[in-house]
């Protein structure tokens, strides 16, 4: 088996490359990895697409790295939280790209991704507006 463990954060992140798409753990600030994401500033890759439920909040650590200007798009389904400031005015400058997916949609994303499953149906929208002319 591999030994993926490394000495510093520093290390975690050597190999991310411009354009990569990074998962960021926590909910809100809580469990955030923000060593990781203050390493991943210094690294230095850019156009990142970032995966989290939300944008971060004041300025650590994911708002860290969306202020650095390292984050082209983000994935997430709350992109306001409180305190939270970085992300809004970017956006509101298209500065920066958002996929806004529902919570649990988005779980399940990053599940049937983790198990290889390519696509799956979620009824979320069906009988709405917002699923008028799409597929029933």
């Amino acid at each position: 088996m591999i030994d993926k463990q490394v000495g510093s954060a520093k290390e975690a992140v050597a190999d991310i490359f411009d354009g990569a798409t990074v998962m960021v753990g926590g909910f809100g600030e809580a469990g955030s990895p923000i060593e990781l994401l203050h390493a991943l500033i210094d690294q230095g890759a850019k156009n990142l697409t970032v995966v989290n439920n939300n944008t971060g909040s004041g300025e650590v650590g994911l708002a860290a790295l969306i202020k650095a200007g390292r984050v082209a798009k983000m994935i997430c389904s709350y992109p306001r939280t409180t305190n939270s400031t970085v992300f809004p005015e970017l956006y509101k400058a298209g500065k920066i790209e958002l996929e806004l997916v529902p919570q649990g949609t988005l779980a399940e994303r990053i599940r049937a991704g983790g198990a290889g499953i390519p696509a799956f149906y979620t009824a979320t929208s069906v009988g709405t507006p917002l699923a008028e002319g799409k597929e029933p």
